[in-house]
């Protein structure tokens, strides 16, 4: 047998071993930091023992883990075994210059056969017994395992989509008023300055008596961003206001058509509804929404811009 008995160190307590075993690779096993301080060695005399042996030790008993299985286990590792944080801790953050091992119940059993120590009888029967106890929890809980791995597996695929959502639902609501009155000119604008600000790519103004004024608006928009102002013509905005405000602002463009009626500003690819002209907010009662299904009108815009 080995004689390491220079590495003993302080022995653990057995406690619950149960919680200091994980699955990996499909194979229930041991970190070995964890089977050294159960036989009171430090981690590196276990793994020479192993070393020296290695020829008793293939894969089915003991192997060395990726860096991602390491990060993962070291991980939870820590998180399950808060009180034995004095041993292994420095190994858990960083301390170690290798990756860890890990050893199966056959790896254990042979490295008991090797180890020189009063409490190794004792301590690998409190390990055998562990493992044995969590392959019976394991089987009669089988159908709960299959159906936790499969519910895992539909969270990943969908965690871009909730991830989505909660993007959407963290964004504040910028129209808390749908129906603006006669003489709301100080809200009414400040509601179309407020939509203009979340723009970040493109704003397009869909308005058939768009004049001046609406560069004022547009003046609060980010300088990146592309703007487009789709009108039935362009004589009510003068190239002389046009260039003052591509000097300052970025440039616009301007396009004509007579397909529409309502007016909308579309804010990358939001879509809002006002049912007055952005020249004449505050003049009359009016109301302004924010449309949900879009993909269709985006695309008969699109269409228009090329």
């Amino acid at each position: 047998m080995e004689n390491t008995t220079k590495d003993i160190v302080s022995v653990e307590p057995l406690g619950n071993i149960k919680d200091l075993i994980f699955t990996i690779r499909g194979k229930q096993v041991l970190l070995d930091s964890d089977v050294a301080r159960l036989y009171g060695y430090e981690t590196k005399a276990i793994n020479q023992v192993a070393d020296r042996n290695n020829k008793r030790f293939p894969l089915a008993f003991r192997f060395q883990l990726t860096h991602k299985e390491a990060d993962e286990v070291l991980r939870s590792q820590f998180v399950t075994s808060k009180n034995s944080e004095q041993n292994t801790n420095s190994e858990r953050r960083g301390g170690r210059r290798y990756l860890p091992y890990v050893y199966t119940e056959q790896g254990i059993g042979m490295l008991s056969g090797l180890l020189k120590n009063d409490t190794a009888v004792d301590v690998s029967i409190g390990i055998m017994n562990a493992f044995v106890e969590m392959r019976k929890l394991l089987a009669a809980n089988a159908d709960i395992f299959a159906n936790l791995a499969h519910i895992n597996t539909k969270l990943l695929e969908h965690d871009h989509k909730f991830e989505e959502v909660f993007s959407l639902l963290a964004q504040p609501e910028i129209i808390k008023q749908n129906i603006f009155y006669k003489g709301q000119f100080y809200d009414a604008h400040q509601l179309v300055r407020d939509i203009i600000k979340q723009a970040k790519s493109r704003i397009i103004v869909i308005d058939n008596y768009a004049d001046t004024s609406v560069l004022d608006l547009l003046a609060t928009k980010a300088k990146d961003v592309v703007v487009t102002i789709i009108t039935d013509t362009s004589s009510r905005i003068p190239n002389a206001a046009i260039n003052k405000f591509e000097k300052q602002y970025g440039s616009i463009k301007i396009l004509t058509s007579k397909d529409f009626h309502d007016r909308f500003v579309v804010i990358d690819n939001k879509v809002y509804t006002f049912g007055a002209s952005l020249k004449d907010l505050g003049n009359k009662c009016f109301g302004v929404f924010k449309n949900e299904d879009v993909a269709r009108f985006l695309a008969y815009v699109e269409r228009l811009l090329l």
